[in-house]
Formats: structure tokens, C-alpha cells, sequence
């Protein structure tokens, strides 16, 4: 049929449209769509931070990236790194050379560097019902968890539970901790946390070891499970009455799973949202990086740049500050001669990670993580650099990545604050806490009511706003708290609601607008290609077969 449109004895017309269509056939298996610049690549790590890396996955892969990711734990994932199995990593702690509990080994012959990806906070979600309704606002200080989670306090009757829950007494039933079975960043956080605020409870328990570990020693009635996901199933299971597990935030929030109120230095019970993360993470230290922002390796090992210090996040004395914050890194091929990477291979790494570095944390809160900061964005594009232009041992030509600041000029990021950069737009906005949510108070509402929930007196009023400032500052006034008209049922936060266009209000009054950004996969020309050819495409499927039809009907008439 084509031979015969071809002919001399088809209209021009008819003739110009095939030829220009095959030509752009031609075209394409020549020059390729955008994505052929791309190469499939894996990588393996933290169920903690998987909600959010899957979601990721899935948005690239719209942009001709072919990104696999195994969720199958940080331990699993350092060590396939190093092993050379995958092409990253993504770790919520970095390799500690012997785990100090364990004595395994911990490192990587592999040249690397770590790169912040997203911020969250370990949360403990539980299971208790009192006359057939499960508890959801559950207060618990640091010291009542560690002691739950070391078998020292072992039932939920438990006269030190009772106190911090305004004197409710909940049901004689044994306390159940379930913890990790698998090497886990979500671990080593819970007890790195455990170690520096309670290490006279912690260190007898873990052998007279004060220090982290990946692999929880488990002892008594703690039960294990495989994963964030084997945590959250086992504690919302059927048989999970008495039960506590820790797990990153996002696993109860999508599962519409109560967590516990954690007291902070503040004396207030908060909970992991992303405003408190966020406050929280105004504190973190950057080993190799100034206060101001700026990184230098100089100085400093590979297994420590770039790496978290959270000890005075733990104790940061703001009012909405979440204790149990922290954040996860993929762990990046840095040499110049690295065995798996190809420049095609390189170039969908840089482009997967700008991508999520930037657009993909507008998705971190809704999934139950924190964007990320500045400071930490920061650092992660001068890491990101040693894919192609800084890498160990001479650039890699032919791999696209732009600087630092080009990268933060055009990052859209829901903590950036346009003009400027060294605010956190969401540490600015989050809301105090409730007034029944200090420590003194009496609880918010009963045994099955979150704090916050409006009740028959009204709704709580919150806390005035303090005068700390969320950036770590003495000086200056926090963010204004908004009055306690729209308070979110399930976290006792002070909600935002919609305006008449639809779009969300922000505690400061601001509107907050999603703002589209074109994916670093979209090479400048590719609009025009792809444009060009659905207007030909379009043409054709219009004109041809009417001209076609007119055609045969002509040679019939002229038989």
C-alpha cells in the first residue's frame, strides 16, 4: 500500500505527508527520544526511606529513566554498594567501619560519597484498645520508651505511663516491643538516640556498649520483624494488641496508624510531622561544613563528610521540635574508573537524584517525611558534582551536571524561600503546639481522642509564640501561632484550609502553590521535536485518509 502512495499516480500531497512521516522514522531510530541518553540503573537500601524513594522511581520513569530500587535495609544496602552489586545505595547512617554491638564489619574499598536525600522522623506506632477502640493519643518521654524498648518497663499499666497521661490508667497488658530483624538505619537512629540521651539505661542493656547499632539486641517479649513494612504489619495486625514498633513516620501515616507522642526538651508531646522535623533539623550539625552552608572535605574522611551530627537536635528546647529527627543519604560512585558506571549510567544517577533533590521533596510531606533544608540540598549538589564534572581521579566527559548554585537557582524546593535561600520556609510556618499538649497540662481530650480534637468545651487554644527562633538563633521571634479554628483530627496539628481557588493557606497567611518544573531529562529542543511531530502526526491522521479515499474513488471513475 505504501509503494503504491508512493507512486507517481498518487496526489502530491499524499506523497510529501509519507515522506515526511518516514522521515521522521528515520530520525528517531537515529537521534532516539530523550531518553536515550539514559541507561537502566539499581540501587538497594533503607526501607525507611523507601515511601518516598519508590514514589520517585515511579516519577522519573516518565521521563525515559529506568531506576530500580531494592528495599531490603541500610546495612543490606551499604554492603551491596560495596560489594559493587548496585550502581548507589541509600542509607539512613554511614558505614561504621565495626558495628560496636555486633562486631561485623562495616566499609567500603569502593570510592564513594554520601549525599543528603530526605529528612523524617522514627516514629513508635502501637496498638492499644480500650473497650474495643484503639488509643490515639498516646504520651510517652524518652525515658519511658527506652525503658519500654530494654524491658524495664514492661506493661501498659505501668504507674510511669499512667503519670504522663494525666493520670489515665490503660489496661493490665503486657507490653509487646517490636523491633528490627534485618540491619537498619531505622535501629542504628533509635539507639544513636537511646546512647546519647539515656546511656545509663541503654549501655547495660547493650552489653555495656553505649553506642549505636544496626542489629537491635533482642531480649524478653520483643518480637522481630524484616523491614519498616514487617514492623507496621506486625503491630496493626490482628493480634497486635499491647504492641510498639519503631518505623519512619510514613508507614502509620499511610497505614492511618496512631504514633506516640514524644516528649521534647521543650516539655511538649510532638509528634514526626514535617513541620516538626523540620524545626527539629535546624539544629543538625554537618560534619565538614560551616554554619553558613559551606562544605569542604579538607580535613576530613570520606566515611565522615557530609555525615549527621544530631545531638543538639535531640535537646533543642523549641516547642514544635521533634527529638527522634534525622535523615538519609545514597551513597554515590565517586571515581572516575568505577567499574559499573557508564556515562549513560552516570547521567540518569545525576538527573534521578536532581530530580529528587528538588521536585520530589514537594512530595516528602504528604508521604510522612521533611523536605529537605538548604544547607543539606547544598551539600548534596556539590557531592552530586563527582558523577562527571569532579570526579576522583579526572571529569568524565559527556556527563551533564550543573553546578551548585544553577542547581539551587532553579531547585524547587517547599523549604527555599525565594529571595532568600538561607530561610526554611517550613520551619518558619509550623504551628506551636497545644497548650494540653505541654507536659503539666492535662491531656487533650480522652484515652481515644487525639490532642486537638474540638470538644464539647471547644477547641484547645495553642501555645503563644515563643521568642527562639526556628533557625537555631537566640534572637527573633518565631512564626506567629494561628488560631486553633481548623486543628487536624489525626496528628493535633493546627491544619490550613483551602481558599475559594482551591489552593492551601499557610499558617503565615501566605498561599502555597505548586509550581511546575521541567525534569533535568528534558534536554532544551526536545519541546520542539516532539512538537513538530505531533503536528505532522496530527496532519496525517486528518488528511490522509480523506485523500486516500478521494484518490481510489478518482482511479475508479477513470477505469
Amino acid at each position: 500500500m505504501i509503494r503504491r502512495l508512493l507512486s507517481r499516480r498518487a496526489p502530491l500531497v499524499v506523497r510529501v505527508v509519507l515522506v515526511a512521516l518516514i522521515s521522521l522514522g528515520v530520525m528517531f531510530r537515529m537521534v532516539g527520544p530523550a531518553s536515550a541518553s539514559y541507561a537502566a540503573i539499581e540501587g538497594s537500601g533503607s526501607t525507611w526511606a523507601y515511601g518516598i524513594v519508590g514514589q520517585w522511581v515511579a516519577d522519573v520513569a516518565a521521563a525515559g529513566m529506568q531506576v530500580t530500587f531494592t528495599n531490603n535495609g541500610s546495612s543490606q544496602g551499604r554492603k551491596d554498594f560495596a560489594n559493587g552489586v548496585t550502581d548507589f545505595g541509600d542509607s539512613d547512617i554511614p558505614y561504621q567501619g565495626v558495628d560496636p554491638t555486633t562486631g561485623q564489619a562495616d566499609s567500603s574499598s569502593r570510592p564513594y560519597a554520601y549525599l543528603p536525600v530526605v529528612a523524617g522522623g522514627t516514629a513508635f506506632t502501637y496498638q492499644i484498645k480500650v473497650g474495643g477502640k484503639l488509643v490515639k493519643n498516646l504520651r510517652l518521654s524518652g525515658e519511658t520508651l527506652t525503658k519500654i524498648f530494654t524491658n524495664k518497663i514492661t506493661n501498659w499499666n505501668d504507674p510511669e505511663i499512667t503519670k504522663e497521661n494525666g493520670g489515665k490508667v490503660f489496661p493490665s497488658l503486657p507490653i509487646t516491643p517490636v523491633v528490627r530483624s534485618d540491619g537498619s538505619g531505622a535501629t542504628a537512629q533509635f539507639t544513636l538516640w537511646m546512647a546519647k540521651e539515656y546511656p545509663s539505661i541503654w549501655g547495660p542493656y547493650n552489653g555495656g556498649h553505649v553506642a549505636l547499632t544496626s542489629l537491635y539486641p533482642r531480649s524478653g517479649r520483643q518480637v522481630a520483624a524484616n523491614g519498616d513494612d514487617g514492623v507496621m504489619n506486625t503491630v496493626k495486625s490482628a493480634a497486635g494488641n499491647g504492641t510498639i514498633g519503631y518505623t519512619e513516620y510514613s508507614y502509620p501515616v499511610n497505614a492511618n496508624y496512631p504514633v506516640v507522642y514524644v516528649e521534647n526538651a521543650s516539655g511538649y508531646y510532638v509528634q514526626p510531622t514535617q513541620y516538626n522535623v523540620a524545626v527539629a533539623l535546624t539544629k543538625a550539625k554537618i560534619n565538614g561544613c560551616t554554619t553558613n552552608g559551606v562544605c569542604s572535605p579538607s580535613g576530613q574522611s570520606a566515611s565522615t563528610y557530609l555525615t549527621q551530627n544530631l545531638d543538639d537536635v535531640y535537646t533543642f528546647k523549641d516547642p514544635r521540635s521533634y527529638p527522634v529527627s534525622s535523615y538519609s543519604y545514597m551513597i554515590i560512585p565517586t571515581s572516575s574508573t568505577d567499574s559499573r558506571m557508564t556515562v549513560a549510567k552516570r547521567q540518569t544517577l545525576a538527573d534521578f537524584l536532581t530530580y529528587s533533590l528538588c521536585t520530589g521533596q514537594s512530595k516528602a510531606g504528604p508521604f510522612g517525611y521533611s523536605p529537605l533544608p538548604l544547607n543539606l540540598v547544598k551539600a548534596a549538589f556539590s557531592q552530586l558534582e563527582k558523577l562527571g564534572p569532579s570526579a576522583d581521579g579526572g571529569a568524565v566527559k559527556g556527563v551533564n551536571v550543573k553546578n551548585p548554585s544553577d542547581n539551587l537557582t532553579s531547585c524547587d524546593n517547599p523549604t527555599f524561600v525565594k529571595g532568600n535561600l538561607s530561610a526554611n520556609h517550613l520551619a518558619q510556618i509550623a504551628p506551636q503546639p497545644l497548650a494540653c499538649q505541654k507536659a503539666t497540662a492535662t491531656p487533650c481530650g480522652d484515652t481515644t481522642v487525639a490532642p486537638g480534637t474540638p470538644t464539647g468545651n471547644g477547641s484547645q487554644a495553642p501555645i503563644a509564640a515563643t521568642t527562639q527562633s526556628a533557625s537555631g538563633g537566640g534572637g527573633g521571634a518565631a512564626a506567629s501561632a494561628p488560631h486553633a479554628t481548623n486543628v487536624d483530627p489525626a496528628t493535633g496539628e493546627i491544619a490550613a484550609g483551602p481558599d475559594a481557588t482551591g489552593a492551601v493557606a499557610t499558617t503565615s497567611g501566605t498561599t502555597a502553590t505548586a509550581n511546575a518544573v521541567t525534569l533535568p531529562a528534558n534536554r532544551s529542543g526536545d519541546s520542539k521535536l516532539f512538537g513538530a511531530v505531533s503536528v505532522i502526526e496530527l496532519a496525517a491522521l486528518i488528511m490522509v485518509p480523506g485523500i486516500y479515499v478521494a484518490w481510489r474513488r478518482r482511479l475508479k471513475a477513470g477505469a
